[in-house]
């Protein structure tokens, strides 16, 4: 085999067929799996996937073949016609590459027009070679995808399964409900302690007298946006789907938290009208279906080269809007907030533990004065609406960058700092249910459903309370039990 493509190379190379299609194919080839490769979970889509065909090999190949056409029909440049090719494989290349990595700006614009021209005019004679050398990178970079591409497709959705008839929950409590997700927002609890040891009493206070009820030691189940969400929306553990090819992220779990879940098809059921509410694109940055009524971003509007925070909505204009329109529905709300997030991703750009820590606390203040903003809005249309604030995960505060987190930690503060998250729960009329526990997100809504449907059974089949991250170093790659169900500090590996 290995003789056989040897041969086919060499053919292809001493060939004098001029082969236009092949060279546009090369040209965006790597460029689209490179892109893949670095952000396969913002791109895992039928759209992008059409949508880079075209950008990034239509586009070459026609302007390729549009040039070819005049170069042939004018005297004077039939003599350059030859160059065509060779000039717009590696120009195109260099531009797509680009736009991948660092951008288009002026500067770099004519540095790449410039450089590629005379790289396309010089290399003309050996164009073939460097569009082998193209279709290597490009099988480099399959090769770095091809995991990523069997969690996927074999990533199951079998974990949601539900152990009782709970999506036949039937409400007799129906209040308009609020759930505001700040980002990163650690426990009030946490924030007085441990690496944190921030003074948060001013807002807490602030909630208190709005009649919110503070939950202390609430947290989450698991450490990212993503893999929380897509536990809290299905009331279930999906444990990382236990690291399937080796990938942490559960590449489904975008299309879950985008409405296709049992949570939103309990609120249908029970003629709730559902709006997703995002501040950025980040939850939809890969166009899942969204099963939400309505969502404020739509994917028109979104650009398909994004890492999910290239829009900015102001999210209490927009509730505000919408709770004008549904005025005559019950509605679940579900908004969320990139702030106060958590300390830095690089473990090489980062302001060191103390500086993340001192950039977390401004962050928080931030998102103070957003939430006072966002509760007075409900407030004053919904004075008996059902207000929760529940982050998604801790902000990691004592660690240099999140990438910590995958390291198998000692300190038991540090931890807790990735899964604390903040709950504050506004009930109807403050009346607070004083025989359910919200201990971790897993469990919020069926104790919010069995609340709302003034029954008991939807309890008998809670979710262990436990805590769980995926560890890549100082001990056995794998998903490991962190925070047990009496909110201590283990260390277990999930084997079964």
């Amino acid at each position: 085999m290995i003789d056989n493509l040897r041969m086919f190379i060499l053919r292809f190379i001493k060939s004098k067929k001029e082969t236009p299609y092949i060279a546009a194919i090369a040209a965006g080839l790597y460029p689209i799996l490179y892109y893949f490769a670095s952000n396969f979970g913002y791109v895992n889509s039928i759209e992008h996937i059409g949508f880079f065909v075209i950008a990034y090999i239509g586009i070459p190949l026609i302007s390729i073949l549009i040039l070819r056409l005049i170069f042939s029909k004018i005297d004077t440049l039939k003599a350059y016609k030859g160059y065509i090719i060779s000039v717009l494989n590696i120009l195109w290349f260099g531009v797509l590459l680009a736009i991948n990595t660092s951008g288009l700006s002026r500067l770099n614009s004519v540095i790449i027009l410039v450089t590629t021209v005379l790289l396309g005019v010089f290399l003309t004679k050996h164009i073939k070679k460097f569009i082998v050398f193209q279709f290597f990178l490009a099988f480099v970079a399959l090769l770095y995808i091809t995991p990523k591409l069997g969690a996927l497709m074999f990533q199951s959705t079998d974990w949601m399964q539900q152990p009782d008839n709970i999506e036949a929950v039937v409400f007799k409590n129906t209040p308009n409900i609020y759930l505001i997700q700040p980002d990163g927002y650690a426990n009030f609890s946490e924030l007085k302690r441990g690496h944190y040891n921030i003074d948060n009493s001013e807002f807490e206070n602030y909630l208190e007298l709005q009649g919110f009820t503070l939950y202390n030691d609430y947290r989450s189940n698991y450490f990212s946006t993503i893999s929380s969400n897509s536990s809290l929306f299905s009331m279930r553990h999906h444990l990382y789907n236990k690291l399937i090819f080796k990938t942490v992220e559960c590449y489904k779990s975008r299309r879950i938290i985008a409405g296709n879940n049992p949570v939103i098809k309990i609120f249908k059921n029970n003629n709730y009208k559902t709006s997703l509410l995002l501040e950025s694109e980040y939850l939809i940055a890969n166009r899942p279906k969204v099963n939400y009524d309505y969502q404020n971003i739509s994917f028109d509007e979104m650009p398909y080269l994004t890492q999910g925070f290239d829009i900015q909505r102001n999210l209490v204009d927009d509730l505000k809007t919408e709770m004008h329109l549904n005025s005559d529905t019950k509605n679940f709300y579900f908004i969320e907030k990139i702030i106060p997030s958590h300390i830095a991703q690089s473990r090489l750009d980062n302001l060191g533990k103390e500086g993340e820590r001192l950039a977390y606390i401004e962050n928080l203040k931030t998102a103070n004065v957003w939430l006072k903003e966002m509760i007075e809005a409900i407030e004053k249309e919904d004075p008996n609406g059902l207000v929760v604030i529940m982050a998604d995960h801790g902000g990691f505060v004592g660690m240099n960058s999140i990438y910590e987190a995958k390291i198998k930690q000692d300190d038991k503060d540090l931890v807790k700092s990735v899964f604390t998250a903040a709950l504050a729960v506004k009930w109807p009329k403050k009346q607070v249910p004083e025989d359910l526990e919200f201990k971790t997100s897993v469990n919020f809504f069926r104790n919010l459903f069995s609340y709302l449907s003034d029954d008991k059974r939807y309890l008998d089949h809670l979710q262990e309370d436990a805590s769980y991250l995926a560890i890549k170093k100082e001990a056995p790659f794998g998903v490991y039990k962190a925070i047990n169900k009496d909110n201590n500090v283990i260390f277990d590996k999930i084997t079964d």
